[in-house]
């Protein structure tokens, strides 16, 4: 694959254009690998289309190609279609919602009858009915292939003309084996030469033909001639007569649906049962799941005493360490008090020994006398600081004291009321051992209480079902006698609706061909007017080019000018005052030059924005005309929706009749019968 995506990018450079980045893209992907190439969705170019093109014939990495939705060209289809003439590899083609015209469906025509791989090709969404002459050659290509199996033409109105060429497609085809021909417009008539078709052709096994305004006998003989071929007249008219049997075999089969709707009745109240009994398991469990939770809470509550007693021991070392330093304490003022009176007595010694000194020294004179008295006041001053330490130390002690009290008081308190807790914790474990002996007490009682409940409400529900079962063989003999009423109504109703169909038909179609008639003439008239903004465009563009060969010419005299001007300018150096005034000339006119080229410069402006104006208008009415286009397609497949949805109705009303008819038919061989019975008796 890989090798693939590098042979497109080589032919797009080739062709001068670049390659599409989501191609690429989808080229390396895995799903290359499993054999399939997704484009769908892909707005793929004309460029592209060439590429793949002479890139798809002979043998090609993948074995499906998807391009549903990709908004191809008729040329692009053509290309693609011409490159799988010669492929040997592809087995499975996917274009639906292309919007093939002519020349894509004559393309298709050639590739079934050249193609010997593709097995599956998908063309929903074409409207390949529309164009008569593409579509026959789409058929005759048809006719001379025996290789494809499965053909899916599904919503491209096809009418009953397009469905008998298919038909005498189909009368030589001996490959295909399913076709999808639903949501088209093939009619009575195409139906009828559908299944003249069919006798002839013994390889198609599936034909679908819902929403063709195809009678429903025709449908459903399409349908066993398509699923069994081989089937002969007298067989079909056998499984016709066991169809009869089973549309009277139907109120029987009422009988055994009301049975089974009393069996389902009791099988809903024993599910009510278990349920009740499910409700009773789960409160059991509950109660185990409370239980557990209690017994939790009781280990959180043997936890938290485990901390306090640990707490408490360790206000007992707390204690043990305060006791301790008070002991420390009580030492260091023993020492202190010792270090007080050692102190004492050298203070008095000191002051003996001063004493005995002053008595020898009174005769040494006023000096000494002086030096003395100081000496006193120092000791003085050393024993009031000696007696301010011994109060501090003295203050602390009561302190450490009081501390030690108050932290055996908090031991004492804390002890009292781990006590409480404890004991608290136990009542508590009890109450709850209680209350819940209590609660499996009451939802036994609970217990027994439904299932009596529930007993009773069945039996009650059985009896309302026996009454029930009256009531609707009443009301089924009631259906019956009005069965005859109905019946003419519904014919009634049958005409006027048949009539009312052929008129919304007729009013429908015309409406189509109206509003597409409309569509073409608004395209055509797009088309008109995008051609002249292009033309438009190219008179600009032209008008543009010819301003810039001006401006080129311009800018040449503008250069010889210049020059000019350095001449004068050199005879000027030579001849300054005789050349003065012509100096000035030649500036003025030089000015006057520059102001000409400015004003072409602006103009060139002007054209410049007037194109991007117009280029800009191009895109505008482009984006109106693909919004135009996407809202017409969304009316028109709103139509064939409203359509379809009264070709449905038509249907249901129809099979409505059919088994009115049906169930009259019964009721009147019921009554022959039983009359026949009557008169035989009354004979005997």
């Amino acid at each position: 694959m890989e090798r693939f995506g590098q042979e497109y990018a080589r032919l797009c450079a080739a062709a001068g254009a670049a390659p599409q980045e989501a191609v690429l893209r989808r080229l390396r992907e895995p799903d290359g690998l499993r054999g399939r190439l997704d484009l769908a969705a892909q707005s793929l170019s004309l460029q592209t289309c060439s590429a793949l093109g002479r890139l798809l014939p002979g043998a090609a990495p993948f074995a499906a190609l998807a391009l549903g939705d990709c908004g191809l060209s008729e040329e692009g289809v053509r290309l693609l279609l011409h490159g799988l003439c010669s492929n040997t590899t592809i087995k499975s083609l996917d274009l639906k919602g292309n919007n093939l015209r002519t020349m894509g469906a004559e393309a298709l025509g050639k590739l079934l009858r050249q193609n010997k791989s593709i097995r599956s090709l998908t063309l929903e969404w074409n409207s390949l009915g529309m164009w008569e002459e593409g579509f026959s050659f789409f058929c005759q290509g048809l006719r001379a292939n025996n290789f494809l199996q499965r053909l899916d033409l599904r919503n491209n109105q096809i009418n009953h003309q397009g469905a008998g060429e298919l038909a005498m497609a189909l009368t030589q085809n001996t490959s295909l084996q399913e076709l999808d021909l639903r949501w088209n417009n093939i009619g009575l008539l195409g139906g009828r030469a559908l299944l003249n078709c069919l006798q002839s052709n013994k390889t198609l096994k599936k034909l679908e033909l819902a929403g063709n305004n195809v009678p429903g006998d025709i449908l459903k003989a399409v349908e066993t001639c398509a699923c069994c071929p081989a089937l002969s007249a007298s067989e079909q008219a056998l499984d016709h007569n066991q169809d009869r049997e089973a549309i009277l075999s139907e109120a029987q089969n009422q009988v055994d649906i009301l049975s089974k709707e009393v069996l389902s009745l009791k099988d809903e109240k024993n599910k009510q049962f278990m349920d009740f009994v499910d409700t009773v398991d789960k409160q059991k469990a509950e109660r185990a799941r409370s239980e557990k939770m209690s017994a939790a809470r009781v280990s959180q509550l043997q936890e938290a005493l485990d901390e306090q007693y640990s707490i408490m021991n360790s206000l007992k070392t707390k204690l043990q360490m305060t006791e301790a330093a008070l002991a420390l304490s009580e030492q260091r003022v023993h020492s202190l008090g010792e270090l007080l009176h050692a102190m004492k007595q050298e203070q008095n010694s000191v002051a003996d020994c001063h004493f005995r000194e002053l008595q020898q020294q009174k005769q040494e004179g006023a000096d000494r006398e002086g030096k003395l008295m100081h000496d006193l006041s120092a000791a003085s001053e050393k024993n009031l600081l000696l007696r301010n330490q011994v109060d501090e130390l003295e203050r602390k002690c009561k302190v450490q004291q009081d501390q030690l009290f108050q932290v055996k008081q908090d031991l004492t308190n804390t002890t009292a009321e781990l006590k409480l807790r404890a004991v608290e914790a136990e009542e508590r474990l009890e109450m709850e051992k209680r209350r819940f002996k209590q609660s499996l007490e009451d939802m036994e009682s609970l217990r027994v209480k439904e299932v009596e409940r529930m007993t009773q409400h069945m039996e009650a529900s059985e009896r309302s079902m026996h009454n029930r079962i009256q009531r609707l063989e009443a009301i089924r003999i009631s259906l019956e006698e009005e069965l005859s009423q109905v019946k003419a109504a519904a014919l009634t109703e049958r005409g006027q609706a048949e009539e009312e169909l052929v008129k919304v038909r007729s009013q429908a179609r015309l409406e189509e061909q109206q509003r597409v008639e409309h569509l073409e003439e608004k395209l055509r008239l797009m088309t008109e007017s995008r051609d002249e903004a292009q033309n438009c465009c190219l008179k600009q563009k032209e008008m543009v080019a010819e301003a810039q060969a001006k401006v080129k010419q311009l800018t040449l005299y503008a250069d010889g000018l210049r020059r000019r001007l350095d001449e004068l300018q050199q005879d000027l150096d030579s001849k300054e005052e005789e050349k003065v005034t012509e100096l000035n000339k030649v500036k003025v006119e030089l000015q006057e030059q520059i102001g000409h080229l400015e004003a072409e410069r602006a103009a060139q402006d002007g054209l410049r924005e007037k194109i991007a104006a117009l280029e800009r208008q191009l895109r505008a009415l482009s984006s109106n005309h693909r919004e135009a286009l996407l809202d017409k397609e969304g009316e028109i497949s709103l139509l064939l929706e409203k359509l379809r949805m009264k070709e449905a109705e038509i249907s249901r009303v129809r099979e409505e009749e059919t088994q009115r008819a049906s169930f009259l038919q019964s009721a009147i061989m019921s009554y022959v019968q039983g009359s026949r019975l009557g008169t035989h008796s009354s004979r005997k």
